[in-house]
């Protein structure tokens, strides 16, 4: 298939690698000129000009793959929509509310095209092992970019349609959030080994033994053992962890429907503590983790 995607970062880069890779036409478009020459070094069409994106199609449907931060998702939008023609299928990838996104939908309908959203998580592990992808959104329109889907989920084939506009990121958001408390679970555990009752216990060690068998055995757990065995004081961590809003829309969404959530919520407000200073060895493991997953700064000022 023939599809542009927007936004060359982490996420996006790898996207346009395993897409290529797997034989689809990619057109790669981002602001910065050095993310879309390296787009081209991996095999795609790069052009750093919107209307030449659009150009590109010529008859063709085109498909308009969004992977930016949730913050400028308005913005872009409404740039697109100035030059798409109609009949365009266009896809949030990041990490939108679901509020919002109902919405957009409704603005790009009116506009004679289709919007998608799909919930994409892998991190920067994406690539090789292929991403998760929640969608919700026109079903028709899922189905016409299933064969993207089936390359990006590759090797394990994990996408799914979960209902109308805005299904697809509310199912991702509660993933975040579910994600939020099992790291502070973690992170709270390997620190009450680390300053509990014995001294000198080898916290990788702990992770390594726990990753065969045990209840735990994760794919997080297994991050954080490697974490560990880089660095077991976390040393040049400053335990500043970031929040990047999902956790937050889930909370809201919850308290809208009156449905409890004591651990998620207790894992947010440690998140949002440690922004104001209140940091320990759990703090810095959270930082160290999300690296680990996602490529994510580990201290506030890089």
């Amino acid at each position: 298939m023939k599809i542009a995607v927007v936004g060359l970062g982490k996420m996006g880069m790898q996207i346009v690698r395993k897409l290529v890779e797997d034989g689809h036409q990619i057109v790669a478009h981002d602001v910065s000129e050095s993310a879309t020459a390296e787009a081209g070094m991996h095999g795609a069409h790069q052009l750093n000009d919107k209307q030449a994106v659009v150009n590109a199609f010529g008859e063709t449907q085109l498909i308009l793959w969004l992977m930016i931060p949730a913050d400028f998702v308005d913005t872009a939008l409404n740039e697109w929509l100035e030059i798409v023609p109609s009949g365009s299928i266009i896809i949030d990838g990041g990490n939108s509310d679901f509020r919002l996104t109902a919405a957009r939908s409704k603005l790009v309908e009116a506009k004679g095209s289709t919007m998608l959203d799909v919930g994409t998580s892998g991190g920067v592990w994406g690539y090789k092992n292929g991403f998760s992808m929640m969608v919700g959104g026109n079903e028709p329109a899922f189905r016409t970019i299933e064969p993207i889907l089936i390359t990006m989920a590759s090797p394990s084939g994990a996408y799914a349609h979960f209902g109308p506009s805005g299904a697809g990121h509310y199912v991702k958001m509660v993933h975040n959030a579910i994600e939020y408390g099992m790291m502070e679970s973690l992170a709270e555990g390997y620190h009450l080994l680390k300053e509990g009752h014995y001294k000198d216990v080898d916290l990788a060690k702990a992770a390594e033994v726990w990753q065969h068998g045990s209840v735990v055995t994760s794919w997080l757990n297994d991050l954080t053992r490697q974490a560990l065995e880089e660095n077991p004081e976390l040393e040049g961590i400053d335990g500043f962890v970031a929040e990047s809003g999902e956790a937050r829309w889930s909370l809201e969404a919850a308290r809208a429907k009156q449905i409890p959530m004591p651990s998620i919520e207790a894992s947010f407000n440690v998140r949002l503590a440690s922004q104001k200073g209140q940091v320990n060895y759990a703090t810095k493991l959270l930082a160290a983790m999300r690296n680990k997953f996602g490529g994510h700064v580990i201290n506030k000022d890089i």
